[in-house]
């Protein structure tokens, strides 16, 4: 069964370098959001049962994307990717939903 991903990030290179990192034997459809609104509008259309989240993005960051997955009970697992490392950003990242938290840059294993 093919697992929808979005990956959702305003950098085009970060968005090749996560699918290019995700497991071989995994069988997904992949979407890209280049903001928290267009990731927001992909899960509401089915793409994205799984969402790799950055933090830091324009018209829609990270966080605001959380609170608005929280507030519509989207079904959407969100693992959220930033290099923004410090534990204050983890500890609101997971109390806002998100079920992991990978620093960037990230190594395929």
């Amino acid at each position: 069964m093919t697992l929808p991903v979005v990956i959702c990030d305003d950098s085009g290179v970060a968005q090749k370098q996560m699918a290019r990192s995700l497991p071989d034997s995994w069988d997904v459809d992949i979407s890209f959001a280049k903001h928290g609104l267009e990731a927001l509008e992909q899960v509401n259309q089915g793409k994205g049962d799984v969402l790799f989240l950055d933090l830091n993005m324009p018209v829609m960051d990270g966080y605001q994307t959380l609170q608005k997955i929280a507030e519509q009970d989207l079904n959407t697992v969100v693992i959220v990717v930033s290099g923004d490392i410090q534990p204050d950003a983890r500890k609101r990242v997971m109390a806002l939903g998100a079920v992991d938290f990978i620093k960037k840059p990230f190594q395929k294993d």
